[in-house]
């Protein structure tokens, strides 16, 4: 049924080459201090940029951007966070064969369904940016309404995480399941109510003014590719989780990343975002994936991510449970599929309405 209602034909995207930089020139542009070390990693990042970018058989294009006077040691400590795969529901609704589903899905093209990209800022609360973007999207598709601006620093503050799934909770991370669980009681506010701080902070009830509820929340099958297929062309946008530690995600600046890139991803599950849809340019098939760096970083706060098909996605073990896939306690290491392990974790909420009793 979503064939009609999204979209026809395919729209092949050119690689648009990056912007050029000087050390002066990059602290100027991102307002940034000037550092011996930090113009040390500057130059040593620009070669790796370079390096890509150089490759002719190139399907992505690396560029400078906020992260390129970081170590990807600090890039994954500053902007990776700890995800965690909750127990799977049981999908009610009829599952599509992958060849009954339009050929693409952008729920871009959807008037009011998708936000403007976010900014997380130094705190690991990619889980509560995740959770907020898709409570935004169901609640504009449930009620054919413009998607409300919501507040993911509520469910930063808010949310309880008893048992240390994906960390500890707030900044130092935790899982869009357990986010959905919180709005199922609470609510979730609106930015304006509750604004984001960029920090943990402690819940303020003064600030919590519900306009949204959910009832429930579904966990896909991990793994599934026509799950999240199914999903993604059928339900709207998911809070899916990624491995996002590598330097194909750190220098990203435009085109489709995949595994025969220079620059690699890996299995380690490590960052929550949104996939808002699925698609083909040229050759290549790709997941459309919203990301919460801010507008500035990629194809405007998006990337695209190799899709490689049914029985055809790459998996490989999560040698580091416990920086993004157990609770605490927990050193089993899983099998992830999927480039960047992009099927390994995904959920929506359910019931998604107006919090009419709420609202103030």
């Amino acid at each position: 049924m979503m064939k009609g209602a999204l979209l026809t034909g395919a729209v092949a995207a050119a690689l648009h080459e990056p912007p050029t930089f000087t050390y002066s020139s990059y602290v100027e542009k991102f307002g940034k201090d000037r550092d011996v070390t930090r113009e040390a990693t500057f130059n040593t990042n620009m070669k790796l940029i370079a390096l890509q970018n150089a490759d002719p058989a190139r399907s992505w294009v690396a560029g400078p951007n906020e992260f390129t006077d970081w170590t990807n040691e600090e890039f994954r400590a500053r902007r990776t966070s700890r995800p965690h795969r909750g127990p799977t529901n049981p999908l009610v609704d009829a599952v599509l064969t992958v060849g009954d589903l339009p050929a693409r899905v952008d729920w871009r093209e959807k008037k009011g369904v998708v936000t403007p990209a976010k900014n997380q800022g130094q705190c690991g609360s990619c889980w509560a940016f995740s959770a907020t973007e898709t409570l935004e999207s169901h609640y504009a598709i449930a009620t054919n309404e413009d998607a409300p601006l919501l507040a993911p620093q509520q469910i930063v503050s808010c949310a309880p995480n008893p048992r240390h799934c994906g960390g500890s909770g707030g900044c130092d991370g935790s899982t869009q399941p357990l986010a959905f669980n919180y709005t199922m009681t609470a609510g979730l506010s609106a930015e304006a109510s509750y604004p984001y701080q960029g920090e943990t902070g402690t819940c303020d009830p003064s600030k919590i003014k519900p306009v949204v509820v959910n009832s429930g929340f579904v966990n896909l099958p991990a793994n599934s590719y026509s799950a999240l297929m199914n999903a993604v062309a059928t339900k709207g946008p998911i809070a899916i989780s990624v491995d996002a530690s590598g330097l194909c995600w750190q220098f990203y600046f435009g085109g489709i990343i995949g595994p025969n890139d220079i620059f690699k991803c890996g299995f380690a599950e490590d960052h929550a975002v949104q996939l808002v849809g699925y698609g083909v340019d040229g050759s290549k098939m790709y997941w459309l994936v919203r990301n919460s760096w801010g507008e500035s970083w990629g194809e405007s706060g998006y990337i695209r991510i190799q899709r490689l098909g049914e029985g055809k996605e790459p998996c490989g073990v999560d040698d580091k449970p416990a920086d993004g896939d157990a609770c605490e306690g927990n050193t089993t290491k899983p099998t992830l599929c999927g480039y960047c392990a992009i099927l390994s974790s995904s959920s929506y909420p359910t019931g998604v309405r107006k919090d009419v009793a709420l609202v103030v």
